[in-house]
């Protein structure tokens, strides 16, 4: 991982930038294992289609997984000072999740130089699937 540079960034600059695999039912039972949320409605097709879905559909932890990525991929987690996403659509099986981070805002705090970051998690129609904010010291 390459060192950023804080004087070389400025407000608007989009250093964050994340394409996944598309969504798999292989990747949702793996998720579901790690995570330990074998919720019936991202592993079972019957079950989501008595619920009245046409399949089973990704965690939104993943999809906050990959926006947490999208930053230490960039940063070193070490440096990560806050985290927040909220969802905003479901995933389903087959959408390729793009991660990206804008900074808004550049500032001095605690005798660190920290940047703020809007980030969003889209598919590759650009419907949003997650939204956050992230805070990171360099």
């Amino acid at each position: 991982m390459t060192k950023v540079d804080y004087a070389g960034l400025k407000i608007g600059d989009e250093p964050i930038h994340l394409e996944m695999e598309p969504i798999s039912r292989k990747t949702l039972a793996l998720y579901a294992g790690a995570s330990g949320d074998h919720n019936p409605m991202h592993i079972d097709i019957d079950y989501a289609r008595q619920a009245g879905e046409k399949d089973v559909f990704a965690h939104g932890m993943l999809i906050m997984a990959y926006l947490a990525k999208s930053v230490t991929d960039w940063v070193p987690q070490s440096a990560l000072r806050s985290f927040s996403t909220r969802f905003t659509a479901i995933t389903r099986v087959g959408e390729k999740i793009i991660c990206k981070g804008k900074i808004v805002d550049m500032q001095e705090e605690g005798g660190e130089k920290r940047v703020r970051l809007d980030l969003s998690a889209t598919n590759e129609s650009g419907e949003s699937k997650a939204a956050g904010e992230a805070v990171v010291a360099l």
